[in-house]
């Protein structure tokens, strides 16, 4: 139907004002006097709401009563006019009601926690806060997507479905058409009668995919959903979330941490620049300072630490860890937040960590024992990109991967990267979910995505 955007109406309300204009949205506030009746309407393009100015008298009654009802939908047309409490408003001519609303609509109070909120999924971007999330998410998305595209990066499309696991933690979901109650003696005759007649899942990473592309088309991103099966019910963990990752050719350890420096420096401007409604409202509601926290980042180099010095740094800290610090044991939130929060007060990679607790296609170091990887650790949320160069030696990689006891039947193509023409080169993962929580200021990972799976919950 035409209608023109409260958006549009309020970006360029001199083209409009003294003019009759047909606007939809939803009621998201109502009230009347003796002879007006108000209605405050939103439409999702927009935080601000648009006032329709309703002359009691003149409008049709039964009407009315519907159209005031919070949560209900509605057309209206009517002459735009200037008002200087709320910038512009619309005197009503007609109402349609689109769509009814009763009264047991869940959101009738003006400000709800997100713990409620998080009950009714399927109506809260009816709210303010998930409107704004849901703008930033957008922005931030199409960030991502421009920074690559004009820095000469290939947007690949990896498999979501895969018979490899990339990080080797065995947290995939397995992938299977055979009935809950097949009867088979072993695994492998369960798995030759499945639809790939091998054992299948979903995608953790895309990074190895990423890898084998990138050895001949130099530079590519992808950026789609992945899966964890871990049973973890924190506020950072979630089943299923977006995530980007960059793989680039002649690349070592230190140019990849200088693209993803810029890199979130890019991402977090775009949004500041593209979203001021949805950031002073974040600023205002979900995180005193946030703005100036951002601007902080954008502005200024991210620190630089060994994992080895970073022990030490915790040690010496004179804090009480819940969990200990030993070289060896890899860092936990709190001590991730201590160096970002108190130590460093800003982001900051740690680099070279211990050779064990990382994955198997990072580069060893000379000294045998660590690996050249990095995490980018941000203030209040902790680890925000995990990087690395990757182990571009053939028999490097392949003992690495016999010593954790991978089928290496299944990493033949990958393998192959490093026996025809390997390079050195490297690349990150950023998770979209985790880096909208830190520029919105949002706590909970679920109260970023539409509708989050965890452990226990679909």
């Amino acid at each position: 139907m035409k209608h023109t955007d409260i958006s549009e109406l309020f970006a360029v309300k001199e083209n409009f004002i003294g003019k009759q204009v047909t606007v939809c949205g939803w009621v998201r506030t109502a009230r009347d006097s003796s002879e007006i009746a108000f209605i405050e309407l939103n439409d999702g393009t927009t935080l601000k709401n648009l006032q329709i100015v309703v002359q009691k008298k003149s409008a049709d009654q039964a009407v009315l009563k519907q159209a005031a009802c919070v949560g209900a939908s509605l057309k209206v047309t009517g002459g735009l006019v200037a008002s200087e409490r709320n910038i512009i408003e619309v005197n009503a001519d007609t109402i349609e009601v689109l769509g009814v609303c009763p009264s047991d609509f869940p959101l009738q109070k003006k400000r709800h926690t997100l713990d409620f909120l998080r009950t009714i999924p399927h109506l809260r971007t009816r709210t303010k806060t998930f409107e704004a999330v849901f703008a930033v998410r957008s922005q931030l998305s199409m960030a991502i997507h421009t920074y690559f595209q004009t820095h000469g990066y290939k947007y690949l499309h990896a498999p979501i479905i895969t018979g490899s696991d990339c990080e080797g933690a065995g947290e995939m979901f397995r992938l299977t058409t055979q009935p809950w109650n097949a009867d088979y003696k072993t695994a492998e005759e369960y798995y030759a009668d499945d639809f790939f007649g091998k054992k299948a899942g979903l995608s953790v990473s895309c990074q190895l995919e990423g890898e084998m592309a990138a050895m001949g088309l130099g530079r590519i991103y992808t950026f789609g959903p992945t899966f964890r099966a871990e049973h973890s019910n924190t506020t950072r963990h979630v089943a299923e979330f977006w995530q980007v990752e960059p793989e680039v050719c002649f690349a070592e350890l230190d140019d990849i941490i200088e693209i993803a420096q810029e890199f979130i420096k890019y991402i977090i401007k775009s949004v500041m620049d593209n979203c001021p409604d949805e950031m002073q409202f974040f600023n205002q509601w979900m995180e005193k300072g946030l703005t100036d926290k951002l601007t902080h980042v954008v502005e200024s180099d991210f620190a630089r630490v060994t994992y080895t010095d970073a022990i030490e740094i915790l040690k010496k800290s004179g804090k009480d860890f819940k969990f200990p610090v030993s070289w060896g044991s890899d860092l936990q939130s709190e001590h991730e937040r201590y160096l970002t929060d108190e130590y460093f007060k800003k982001p900051v990679f740690v680099t070279d960590y211990p050779m064990d607790i990382k994955a198997f296609y990072m580069k060893q170091n000379p000294d045998g024992k660590t690996v050249a990887a990095t995490d980018l650790l941000v203030p209040g949320i902790g680890e925000i990109i995990g990087c690395s160069e990757r182990e571009a030696d053939y028999d490097k990689l392949k003992a690495a991967m016999e010593k954790r006891g991978m089928p290496l039947e299944a990493y033949t193509g990958y393998l192959a990267t490093r026996k025809y023409g390997t390079v050195p080169h490297s690349g990150f993962g950023l998770g979209l979910d985790r880096a909208l929580m830190y520029v919105t200021g949002v706590s909970n990972i679920r109260d970023v995505i539409q509708f989050p799976r965890n452990y226990g919950t679909l």
